[in-house]
């Protein structure tokens, strides 16, 4: 008779296990400490801190390379040899990494209190971690049989992208160079983050509606992909040149693209099952926010008196509304189908979605509704609230699945 795992030994069994654990955790750590920071520095509980970093590039950071690269490795472990038909990524090389990059996150918080050298001990620990986790995707990526590979091909380059960008972090950190955090800041969204996330899109979601929606035809164009990717790369390269009022160059075909895909892959229809509908809702916010940036952009060309329109609020529909959004529908696919639980999105599990939807309206309406501008600091704070108020029980209702064997019996 087999003797049972330790706890341990089932989260490092399967590579996401540990990706997946400490990228819930970290939504939950980085979110406290930006209300806690909302509410000092705006005079609603307490009082302001003192951090070594301005708390606003602290939370960039924390967010763009602290929070959901934990879930796009723990995701891309499971689905490169998918992909690829390959073999698997070895549990030492994603344990490894998650350890790493815990650490690194750990240190970073640690240096918010104790002063930049061990804030960017802790970047330099991280990027240790995501670099042996780049190498062990681009292993599969290299030795996989001769297929297509366009797809890991694209989010292997934005990987890379998304470690030089906090390479320059951490180089920020240690000269205080503004051009170093302007690139880090514009690689974290535009080179890292959006491309991976919309080629996971162009590739999982046509699939997985295929599988739960009857009579349901497959489009899935490749042009429309590159032009996509060719419009993050325009906006991130016109940002770096500070061309703000040329941005809707790049931005409105974007949400035409986007659109045009929530369309034709069945937003409607996906209501039918909601375990595809987050998926669907989420993608959603990519034209949505596509439109803001484009709108904003467009204020910026057509005045000379350089208005600020819609502050923040496309950066936030993007990032709360797209990004986090396709974090809680993907990775609660991804937990229930590793774990031998029957695919079906239980009721709490859609509230929470639905609920979450209101943390992106709070913050971005905060900036658009000019009846808001006072209460604007209100209602960032209420905004992280509502994050934490649907994160945390959704964090705490997967996590265990991360410990525990799957319900089938089956390794992993």
């Amino acid at each position: 008779m087999n003797k049972p795992l330790s706890v341990w030994q089932q989260i490092a069994v399967a590579p996401h296990r540990s990706m997946f654990l400490i990228g819930a955790l970290q939504g939950v750590a980085a979110m406290l400490w930006w209300v806690f920071d909302l509410a000092g520095r705006y005079g609603i509980a307490g009082s302001a801190t003192a951090w070594s970093i301005a708390p606003v590039w602290a939370h960039a950071f924390l967010m763009m390379y602290g929070f959901f690269p934990f879930f796009i490795f723990g995701f891309l472990f499971t689905t490169y040899p998918n992909w690829m038909n390959a073999g698997k990524i070895p549990p030492r090389h994603a344990f490894s990494a998650s350890l790493l990059m815990a650490g690194g996150v750990v240190l970073f918080y640690l240096g918010l209190m104790m002063g930049k050298p061990v804030a960017a001990a802790g970047v330099a620990v991280m990027l240790a971690g995501w670099g042996i986790a780049v190498y062990a995707l681009l292993r599969v990526l290299f030795n996989a049989p001769r297929q297509d590979k366009r797809h890991p091909a694209v989010t292997s380059v934005a990987l890379v992208f998304g470690w030089l960008g906090m390479a320059a972090y951490l180089l920020w950190l240690l000269t205080g160079q503004a051009l170093l955090l302007d690139f880090a800041r514009t690689a974290g969204i535009w080179f890292f983050l959006l491309p991976i996330v919309m080629t996971v899109n162009h590739r999982m979601i046509p699939f997985f509606s295929s599988r739960v929606l009857e009579n349901y035809v497959v489009v899935r164009p490749y042009w429309i992909l590159w032009l996509m990717l060719a419009c993050t790369a325009g906006h991130g390269i016109l940002l770096l040149r500070e061309a703000h009022a040329y941005l809707w160059l790049a931005d409105l075909p974007l949400a035409a693209c986007a659109l045009y895909l929530s369309f034709t892959w069945g937003l409607l229809r996906s209501f039918r099952v909601s375990l595809l509908a987050v998926l669907h809702i989420a993608f959603a916010w990519l034209g949505l926010a596509m439109l803001l940036f484009g709108a904003q952009s467009l204020a910026l060309f057509a005045s000379a008196d350089d208005p600020v329109w819609f502050g923040l609020a496309p950066l936030h529909a993007l990032t709360i509304g797209y990004f986090a959004s396709m974090v809680l529908g993907m990775v609660s696919r991804v937990t229930l189908g590793h774990a031998g639980q029957p695919l079906v999105l239980d009721r709490l599990t859609w509230l929470l979605f639905i609920g979450f939807q209101g943390s992106a309206l709070i913050r971005v309406l905060a900036d658009i509704v000019p009846a808001a501008a006072r209460l604007a600091p209100d209602l960032y704070l209420l905004a992280g609230l509502v994050w934490l108020a649907c994160f945390v029980p959704w964090a705490a209702h997967y996590i265990p699945y991360y410990w525990r064997p799957r319900a089938d019996g089956k390794p992993g």
